[in-house]
C-alpha cells in the first residue's frame, strides 16, 4: 500500500498537479510565517515584510497580539498555530519576542524563531528587568503618563510627541507620527511577568536588531540573541526599534533563511 501511495505521489508532482500541504514532501513546504508585533506597534508594522515574503511564496499572517500578559498572548498565538497545516516559523518583534518563547512550547510544527528587535528571556525575566539591564534604553521617559484600567491595572503609550525619536528614528517623521496616533499599548502586567521556560533553549533561533534601538539597548539583544546561541545574528548600523518597518528587505531575508534551514 505505501509503495503504491508513493508511486501516486509521484506521478501527481510528475504531473504539476497540486497537492495538500500534507501529502508533498517536508523539503518541498514552505513554512508559514506567523509575524507577531510587540508594545506600540500593530501588525502593520510588519508590511514591507509582509510583502517580500508573499512575493517569495509565503503564507503570512499577521497576528493581532493583545499585548495583556505573556501566557495569554501567547495562547492566542497557540491558537492560530493549532489552525495552520505544516510547518511554522514564528516571528516576535519586541515583546512580541517573550510571547513567541511560550507560545513555541510544546507545538511540534513550529521550525524556528526569529527574533526581530525582541526580547527573549530566560525563566524567570521579565521584559522590563532585561530592557534596563544595560544602558542605552531611554523607553520610561518617552511614556505618557499611564491610563488605569477597570481592574486596576495601567496601560503604557508612548508620548505621541517622542514616538519618532523614541522608537522610529528612521523613519519618515510623517510616516511615524501616524504609528504615533495608531499606537497599541501594552499592559504593566505583561511588562512585569516572569517568563517560564522559553522554547528557544530547544528551536532554532535566529536574530536581527538595530544598533540605534532606543527601547531595548543593542547590547541586551547581543547579549539573548548569544544566550539563546543565535544561528545567524543581524546587527543593522543605526536601525532604530521598528526594524523590521525601516529594513524590511534584511528582516524578510533573515526570515527566509530560518524557513529554509535544516
Amino acid at each position: 500500500m505505501k509503495a503504491i501511495q508513493h508511486l501516486a505521489l509521484t506521478l501527481s508532482i510528475a504531473a504539476g498537479a497540486a497537492l495538500p500541504a500534507h501529502a508533498m514532501p517536508e523539503a518541498a513546504v514552505k513554512p508559514t510565517v506567523i509575524l507577531v508585533h510587540g508594545a506600540f506597534a500593530d501588525a502593520s508594522s510588519w508590511n514591507g515584510v509582509a510583502a517580500r515574503l508573499r512575493a517569495d511564496g509565503y503564507s503570512v499572517i499577521g497576528a493581532a497580539n493583545p499585548l495583556r500578559s505573556v501566557q495569554g498572548d501567547a495562547q492566542a498565538v497557540v491558537n492560530i498555530v493549532k489552525g495552520v497545516p505544516g510547518p511554522v516559523v514564528l516571528v516576535g518583534h519586541s515583546y512580541g519576542g517573550a510571547v513567541i518563547s511560550a507560545a513555541a512550547k510544546g507545538l511540534p510544527n513550529v521550525k524556528s524563531l526569529v527574533y526581530v528587535a525582541a526580547f527573549a528571556p530566560e525563566q524567570g525575566e521579565t521584559a522590563l528587568e532585561l530592557s534596563g539591564r544595560y544602558p542605552g534604553g531611554t523607553l520610561g521617559s518617552a511614556l505618557a503618563a499611564p491610563v488605569t484600567l477597570a481592574d486596576g491595572g495601567k496601560d503604557f503609550y508612548i508620548q505621541q510627541d517622542k514616538f519618532h525619536q523614541q522608537f522610529a528614528a528612521d523613519l519618515p517623521k510623517a510616516q511615524a507620527e501616524l504609528m504615533a496616533v495608531a499606537q497599541r499599548p501594552i499592559a504593566e502586567a505583561a511588562l512585569l511577568e516572569a517568563a517560564t521556560s522559553p522554547a528557544w533553549k530547544t528551536l532554532p533561533s535566529y536574530f536581527v536588531y538595530g544598533t540605534g534601538d532606543k527601547n531595548i539597548p543593542a547590547a541586551a539583544l547581543g547579549f539573548m540573541a548569544e544566550r539563546a546561541q543565535s544561528r545567524k545574528t543581524i546587527a543593522i548600523p543605526g536601525a532604530s526599534h521598528v526594524v523590521m518597518t525601516s529594513h524590511p528587505k534584511a528582516v524578510a531575508r533573515l526570515i527566509e533563511q530560518a524557513a529554509q534551514a535544516k
